[in-house]
């Protein structure tokens, strides 16, 4: 049986309002090359596990003039000289990407940039030097989860039929996004006497309740893919989306309810509201003062903080010394 036939025969059962009525018909693409400026730290955003944008030893200007016997050496976060391998990429030209970035190789990449100018009437030579900074940080995408709440009419705030409703609903909505690894926590409902007005004192349940997108054997969704969170996050979108339809379909079946005979226990009509909650992995955290370019990121924990849950934030630790710290040690 549809999830919203159950529900509505259920409300019509506690109630005594006879047969529900009939339900009518229908119902990463990677930017160019990044060139910086002398004296300017570029900061850059790798989503983890993915291909860093191509970096460009010179500046936009330089690049669009002739240069005389170039020269680059690029150093890492770990003030080592960078050379070729299976994830560091760099061209006869300067120009470098990492592959496959990971926590670790976050931090300042620096290109020393070297060129000759030549005086045509002297051939004299002369050798110009040249820095560029580039502070690079892993991220990925927060993991979302939805904070939900609805309200039903009740006849009172006594009695077992309110705590009916609520273990119907919430075995409805589990149902209905189970297919996707998804489940409902924390939910909780209250009752309250409301006044409406033109219709006085009524009796109304506020439900709320979390959707999660870890339900019990959720990483076999990933198909063996290193980072789950493009699949949960896809998968949490599509229970929000089912369970938003779902309460829509109650407000359409008791406001096009031709007797207009509503049970006493409904659905209250654009009760139902919704946030979206974001966490981020251990050893990632948001930070807008920080990383303003990348706002709704949870980027890779920097020396000097850690996180060691599911926060959104990294937190001070001043004996960490790497990027991406889980603990404080």
């Amino acid at each position: 049986m549809r999830a919203w036939v159950l529900l509505s025969a259920v409300l019509w059962y506690l109630t005594g309002g006879g047969a529900p009525p009939a339900r009518p018909p229908g119902f990463p693409q990677l930017p160019g090359p990044l060139y910086t400026v002398l004296f300017v730290i570029v900061k850059v955003y790798v989503k983890l596990h993915h291909n860093s944008p191509v970096l460009v030893c010179m500046d936009f200007k330089r690049a669009e003039k002739e240069t005389v016997d170039p020269t680059y050496l690029w150093v890492g976060p770990n003030e080592k000289p960078l050379s070729g391998s299976n994830r560091i990429n760099i061209t006869n030209t300067g120009k470098l990407t990492v592959k496959d970035f990971l926590e670790p190789l976050s931090g300042l990449y620096t290109c020393s940039f070297s060129y000759k100018t030549i005086k045509a009437e002297t051939q004299e030579e002369k050798v110009v030097k040249q820095r560029y900074d580039f502070m690079i940080f892993a991220y990925r995408e927060p993991d979302y989860s939805y904070q939900m709440a609805v309200r039903f009419t009740t006849k009172s705030c006594e009695g077992k039929y309110n705590d009916l409703l609520f273990r119907v609903l919430k075995k409805i909505l589990d149902n209905l996004i189970f297919d996707l690894s998804c489940h409902i926590i924390e939910p909780s409902y209250k009752c309250h006497f409301v006044k409406v007005p033109k219709h006085g004192l009524i009796h109304e349940l506020f439900i709320a309740f979390q959707v999660n997108p870890f339900a019990p054997g959720w990483k076999g969704t990933c198909n063996e893919s290193i980072d789950c969170e493009d699949t949960t996050n896809h998968n949490i979108l599509q229970a929000r989306n089912r369970i938003e339809e779902f309460f829509r379909s109650q407000a359409y079946i008791f406001n096009h309810d031709l007797n207009k005979t509503l049970p006493a226990m409904h659905f209250v009509d654009h009760s139902f509201q919704i946030v979206r909650m974001d966490s981020c992995r251990p050893g990632f955290g948001k930070n807008e003062g920080l990383h303003s370019n990348c706002a709704t990121c949870c980027v890779v924990c920097s020396p000097g903080t850690f996180s060691p849950d599911v926060d959104v934030t990294c937190q001070t630790c001043i004996s960490v010394q790497i990027y991406g710290a889980k603990s404080c040690q």
